[in-house]
């Protein structure tokens, strides 16, 4: 797996995610709303009774009107078309979802226990962090991304409603996968890369049931 810089024009799956993130906000908005909402936002405390919301929280979004969900959809469109053809559907994928679990987890560690969160934006620092690694790699200049990705975490400490732990766990999270990726980009590596994904899904579900563990 070769890392090609190349005009981002195929990303399957970056619109899928989008389709669905927007098949579910107007699911929110609809008269069964909160219902859909209720069920797939996350809150610490029920991360070992419920743990699949630590995944499903980052396809819903704010239902009070639709900035939130146009921002985040953007952003990842964005980086999404130039990720998607260098990584590979399977490996774009690996990267998004774990990128929304491991933004889960530093809410569970960071976050008021019964506080809720949603919104897709552990997975978009995860594509952000993800892309400043794999541009280094390949010898691009990634001074301005590096810039946009401290104004955007920034902002979760001055404006209100923003889950800065989130955006802290999904970054970390892209920056280990992404990292990752590039030290295993050759074929006869394919192994070690598998492996290496494993160990970090390992860490997610020891991270949880200790924090858990904590409280009960």
């Amino acid at each position: 797996m070769a890392f090609r810089l190349k005009r981002g024009s195929v990303a399957p799956v970056t619109s899928a995610l989008l389709i669905i993130n927007a098949a579910v906000w107007l699911g929110q908005i609809s008269p069964i709303g909160l219902d859909i909402t209720y069920e797939f936002f996350f809150a610490p405390l029920l991360a070992m009774s419920e743990p699949w919301r630590m995944l499903s929280s980052g396809f819903v979004h704010d239902w009070n009107g639709p900035l939130h969900i146009l921002f985040n959809s953007y952003a990842i469109w964005i980086f999404g078309r130039q990720l998607e053809p260098m990584l590979g559907p399977l490996r774009f994928l690996v990267l998004y979802l774990t990128s929304i679990v491991g933004g889960s987890v530093a809410v569970l560690w960071l976050s008021d226990p019964v506080v809720p969160v949603v919104g897709a934006s552990g997975a978009l620092f995860g594509l952000m962090a993800a892309f400043f690694v794999i541009i280094r790699e390949t010898g691009g200049q990634a001074s301005q991304l590096f810039g946009l990705i401290a104004i955007n975490f920034a902002l979760g400490f001055f404006v209100s409603g923003i889950s800065w732990q989130g955006h802290l766990g999904g970054m970390i999270t892209g920056l280990l996968i992404a990292f990752l990726y590039a030290k295993t980009r050759r074929p006869n590596q394919l192994v070690g890369q598998v492996l290496g994904i494993g160990v970090i899904w390992a860490a997610i579900v020891g991270m949880t049931i200790l924090r858990a563990g904590m409280w009960f």
